[in-house]
């Protein structure tokens, strides 16, 4: 199929996408609490979107019998690697982040440092000249950064936690830029939503002892209705029909048309803590937002990744 720029019924399709992913942030630090700490939200929701995965994947399998399920044994450890750092660890971090930090502070280091790390790793990998261009755009999310972490804590109650919140936020970046860097083969190699299903599937289960440690699994008995509907939500619209709308829109369009919405997933994370929660959005956060937008872009501009942001 020969790709194109993006269509009307695949930019309303992306509006969705980036509506799911930017409210997940404004869902996961809703429901955060003494029953649902962040590992037990992660657990829950990755259990259940592994069901899900699991079942689109039988479907898949029964409707096309030649339809890969099964991958070579070699690659089984690199899936491992990519379970454990791409969910298990990555959204243990992002999701206490949101606990100590904010919604909004979470989005814009989430979503926006993780290109500008793809960006630089692979020009250090692939031994290629940083630009000058480039380097004002490091330079110019590194303020946008300072000034997020740093200017969130003036107005806001609880300045220490907030810091330490936003410092584990940064672990996310690299977290996602290993993530990315090393599912590069296999995701060539393999259908990328068959290799995005087993990493939610072995992600979840990986989470599992760290939920018995803290002694949270058994909670999952106790989740009042409003906090099922939010792990619901989580799993099969910010996970299963996420990937599938990406994955979709990826093939009929092209790469920098599909990623270029993903610049505006913090923005609609702003607006849902705004409105739904009543999230305090100070001007050091929207100025370092803005900041790290136009050092991604100037990073960025000469490449740009395929593989999408987790939320």
């Amino acid at each position: 199929m020969e790709k194109r720029q993006i269509s009307l019924p695949n930019i309303i399709l992306m509006l969705f996408l980036i509506t799911f992913w930017g409210s997940s942030f404004v869902v996961v630090k809703a429901i955060l609490g003494e029953s649902l700490t962040p590992i037990a939200i992660a657990t829950f929701r990755f259990l259940l979107a592994g069901c899900l995965f699991l079942f689109v994947l039988f479907l898949n399998k029964v409707r096309d019998r030649d339809y890969i399920v099964l991958v070579e044994r070699g690659d089984v450890p690199t899936l491992i690697v990519l379970a454990f750092s791409g969910v298990t660890m990555f959204f243990t971090v992002q999701y206490t982040g949101i606990q100590m930090a904010n919604a909004s502070v979470a989005s814009i280091l989430v979503c926006l440092l993780s290109p500008v790390l793809i960006s630089l790793f692979s020009i250090y990998i692939f031994k290629e000249p940083l630009s000058k261009v480039q380097l004002l755009g490091i330079v110019t999310a590194s303020l946008g950064t300072l000034a997020v972490i740093l200017g969130g804590t003036q107005n806001l109650e609880g300045n220490m936690v907030f810091l330490l919140g936003s410092l584990i936020l940064l672990f996310t970046p690299l977290l996602w830029t290993a993530y990315t860097l090393l599912g590069r083969n296999i995701s060539r190699k393999y259908d990328p939503f068959l290799v995005v299903a087993y990493v939610n599937i072995l992600g979840g289960l990986f989470l599992i002892p760290f939920s018995l440690a803290e002694g949270s699994f058994l909670n999952i008995f106790a989740l009042t209705s409003p906090e099922w509907l939010a792990i619901l939500y989580l799993a099969s619209t910010c996970s299963l029909l996420g990937y599938f709308i990406w994955f979709y829109v990826m093939r009929r369009s092209t790469a920098a048309a599909t990623s270029s919405f993903l610049f505006a997933e913090p923005v609609i994370t702003v607006l849902f803590a705004v409105f739904l929660i009543g999230e305090e959005v100070t001007a050091f956060t929207v100025g370092g937002g803005l900041l790290i937008f136009i050092g991604v872009f100037l990073v960025t501009a000469p490449r740009r990744t395929k593989l999408p942001q987790k939320n």
